[in-house]
């Protein structure tokens, strides 16, 4: 894979084991191969048995068999086909196609791909998950998934694999060898330094185990119970938990004679049912486990149900009241996790991050809600999440100075928490807060923009905007976020409508900044539709009133807008100045983002006029900040342009390294109006540098791809015609017609094939011997633009002169420089006037 180190992916994103993994030994063994025989592997049991710990352990092993990589996206709180097809596609790295479903876009994308996916938690979204999953793997023969679930799911091809409890100790041997007795004893010495595996405590821990019938999470709970008590008391609270009426604990387990494995490993039949069902023996384990539990801290504990995961920071804003002080959070936080109820998942931004496990989470929920409290609780997390959107929202648009790392770390938190953002729009949904769901969408605006969230982001917005209520100026910022995410979308009418209707309001309450941003995505809209009269007026109107108002976000927007419509019309210079102006204000405002796609819009303008150093500068600007923010669409524009402007100056090796890398982007992303891109550039070097039939091939393919990805826009003309490549038009005609039936997949393969042959090193030419080449070794068109470049004209002079493309000039000049060996137009004058000289 010739993909640049910056951007090489990553080959998983599993999380650390907070603590040891112990036992499953044969498991895993099994699971591995049942994986290697099986696409669909779903793990079944009931809460707590350890399906997620055993999934991701079984995946961290086959990282080596799944070239592309083992991805977890986790199931738990989706609500919609959507928001499922989000959160894979999140995992792997897809990012969302305008006017196409996530879902198509995500089959594509892995469709070449040998990747294992881990759908973690998908008992609540049974069926949309087995939908997805069955598109995927009939879509994508090298997928491969790996499912947890409290039961199979039904897929097609699917290997039910029941997750035993963990093994318990035969009547014979050293209890210690047996796997729950070693999980306890090991979380035992975790919570007391100095617990001692006596023989007498070996005996209680053995007892427990049984008790639980193996449980793991049952056994990290009660083991926990050991940093208060000894293991004997421990013991005793539990038989008495289990049987409060004195009846007799059951007898030792029997392992089943289905769990002596055979090969080839075979899915496990449903176990017989015991004495104490497990989900009856884990619900007693914490209901001791929270008698056990100060006042303050089961206060805490269900106050933390509402968090899919939290900072210990969001923890003192949302759990706190006249009952729980908040300067006590810390110390009860750190009193759950020693109990095991509460797991530690990662660090960001320097702030560790908490969840409660599944089973846990629900158990405090039911406890939340019987105490009354529900509703407040999540009013308070509501409002967290409504503040942290609107700091990032107003950060990512304000025109006040400020650093940009602040401004992308605040959009960074927002991506972190939007699973409990997501969480608190669902609930002000339900109860209709159409105010705050409104503010929500108008702060969310600038997250689901740049992050390619826009059918989400859509849904959200009309769905609220459709609800009565709501005062006049939030529904004026929710119609912008309506507007802009219609326009990214490629829905111009539905840009039209929101962005008048955002104008109107704004107009009527006296929101400038509103009305600023709705009059410039007007202009944006009138600009794509062709109606250029129009975006010139509303962008003269933007800045008369983002200058009056000191709004220098919307002023830069206006700008760099009006700096595509000169551009548009032919006028370069004009167009330079106006995105250099937009440049100036957002580099003062420190704001990369903005000024990254600043730089893209002038470089694709000195690209078209064949200034080809102002393109390199600013395309390799560009390069550099997507780079950093993770953008991927537009960095492959990036790679894209820098790749053309390297064959412009004859660095067509170097081209095909950054053509190739965008190329390999844009499908894994799965973006195809980047692919499209990817190919006709690849298309326009391979013809320059003499592969001529493959780059025509490709150019076939890339229009006939474009069409299907961007079916409202107008085909874009050749870029070269066939006396120019040295064929006639009917071969240039047929080669195209065979392009256009080429399976993307093979068109991608073709191009990568002609990047890597352009690649290698060529064998140096022995140095010639004799005068140097004459204007004979070169074409009658060649040596006339060779005299005009000596009498001074520049790529487009030439071009109004000759009647062709600049483009066609500066590969003209390319190959005079390369024929006579020459670097510069300084050298091709100096020839032509020594030539001239010896006529």
């Amino acid at each position: 894979m010739a993909m640049a180190p910056r951007t090489a992916p990553a080959r998983q994103n599993l999380p650390q084991e907070s603590d040891s993994f112990i036992g499953r030994e044969r498991d895993l063994g099994d699971l591995l191969r049942l994986l290697a025989a099986d696409r669909v592997v779903t793990l079944c049991g009931v809460g707590g048995v350890g399906k997620t710990r055993l999934a991701l352990r079984v995946a961290a092993h086959a990282t080596a068999a799944f070239r592309d990589g083992v991805w977890l996206a986790e199931m738990a709180g989706v609500s919609t086909p959507h928001e499922i097809a989000a959160r894979v596609a999140a995992a792997v790295g897809v990012t969302e196609e305008t006017g196409r479903p996530l879902a198509e876009t995500l089959r594509d994308a892995l469709r070449t791909r040998r990747v294992l996916l881990i759908l973690d938690d998908c008992t609540r979204a049974a069926a949309d998950v087995a939908e997805l999953g069955a598109a995927l793997t009939g879509a994508c023969p090298e997928v491969t998934l790996l499912i947890t679930a409290g039961a199979p799911l039904g897929l097609p091809g699917e290997a039910v694999w029941h997750v035993p409890p963990l093994a318990l100790p035969g009547e014979e041997g050293d209890p210690r060898e047996a796997e729950a007795v070693r999980l306890f004893l090991d979380r035992a010495r975790a919570a007391d330094p100095d617990f001692s595996a006596d023989p007498e405590s070996v005996a209680s821990a053995t007892r427990i185990c049984r008790l639980l019938d193996g449980v793991p999470l049952a056994l990290e709970l009660v083991a926990a119970w050991l940093r208060r008590m000894p293991v004997r008391r421990a013991e005793a609270l539990l038989a008495e938990a289990l049987h409060p009426s004195g009846a007799p604990p059951p007898g030792p387990r029997e392992e089943p004679s289905h769990m002596r494995r055979a090969e080839p490993p075979r899915p496990r039949e449903a176990e017989p049912a015991r004495p104490a069902p497990r989900a009856r023996l884990l619900r007693a384990a914490l209901e001791q486990s929270h008698a056990l539990l100060g006042e303050e801290e089961r206060v805490l504990l269900r106050r933390l149900s509402v968090f899919a995961d939290w900072t210990l920071e969001s923890a003192e804003r949302v759990c706190p009241d006249p009952a729980l002080p908040e300067d006590a959070v810390l110390d009860l936080v750190s009193s759950l996790a020693e109990r095991s109820l509460i797991a530690l998942t990662r660090e960001f931004q320097g702030r560790v991050r908490y969840r409660l496990p599944g089973v846990v989470r629900a158990f405090a929920a039911e406890r939340l809600a019987a105490a009354g409290e529900e509703e407040a609780v999540r009013l308070r997390h509501r409002d967290h999440m409504l503040r942290i959107t609107e700091e990032m929202g107003a950060s990512s648009v304000a025109g006040r100075l400020m650093p940009w790392a602040e401004r992308f770390a605040q959009w960074l938190l927002a991506s972190v928490e939007y699973d409990d953002i997501r969480a608190a729009l669902h609930w002000t949904a339900g109860r209709r807060d159409t105010e705050e769901g409104l503010r929500f969408c108008a702060a969310l605006r600038p997250y689901w923009g740049t992050g390619y969230h826009f059918t989400e982001g859509m849904g959200w917005t009309e769905r609220f905007l459709a609800m009565p209520g709501g005062s006049a100026a939030v529904r004026a910022r929710a119609s912008v976020s309506a507007a802009e995410l219609s326009w990214a979308r490629g829905d111009l009418d539905s840009a039209r409508h929101h962005g008048r209707t955002a104008l109107s309001l704004a107009e009527e309450v006296g929101d400038e900044p509103a009305e600023a941003a709705a009059l410039n995505i007007l202009a944006l809209a009138a600009l794509r539709s062709g109606t250029a009269e129009e975006a010139a007026g509303r962008l003269e109107r933007t800045l008369a009133l983002a200058r009056r108002t000191g709004d220098l976000w919307n002023e830069a927007i206006a700008l760099s807008t009006q700096g595509a419509l000169a551009a548009r019309h032919g006028d370069f210079a004009e167009a330079d100045a106006l995105y250099n102006a937009a440049l100036m204000i957002l580099r003062g405002m420190d704001h990369r983002w903005g000024v990254g796609v600043s730089l893209l819009g002038q470089a694709t303008a000195a690209e078209r006029q064949n200034d080809i150093a102002v393109a390199d500068r600013c395309y390799r600007e560009s390069l550099d900040i997507q780079r950093d923010i993770g953008a991927a669409p537009e960095l492959a524009r990036c790679l894209f342009g820098v790749g053309r402007v390297a064959h412009a100056f004859g660095a067509t090796s170097q081209a095909y390294d950054y053509l190739a890398e965008g190329l390999l982007l844009s499908q894994s992303t799965g973006q195809r109006a980047g692919v499209a891109v990817g190919l006709a550039s690849i298309a326009r070097v391979a013809a320059g540098a003499g592969e001529v039939r493959g780059g025509c091939i490709l150019a076939g393919a890339a229009a006939a791809l474009r069409e299907r990805a961007e079916p409202g826009r107008a085909p874009r003309p050749l870029a070269v015609k066939g006396e120019e490549l040295g064929i006639d038009s009917e071969t240039l005609s047929s080669l195209l017609r065979e392009g256009r039936r080429l399976p993307v997949d093979e068109a991608v393969a073709l191009a990568l094939r002609i990047t890597e042959t352009g690649r290698l090193p060529r064998q140096r030419q022995p140095e010639r011997k004799g005068p140097r080449p004459t204007r004979r070794a070169l074409t009658p068109r060649e040596r006339e633009i060779a005299r005009l470049v000596a009498r001074g004209m520049g790529n487009r002079e030439i071009s109004e002169r000759l009647y062709i493309t600049p483009a066609t000039v500066a590969r003209h000049v390319a190959n005079i420089n390369r024929k006579l060996g020459f670097h510069s137009r300084k050298q091709i004058a100096a020839w032509i006037a020594k030539a001239s000289l010896s006529d």
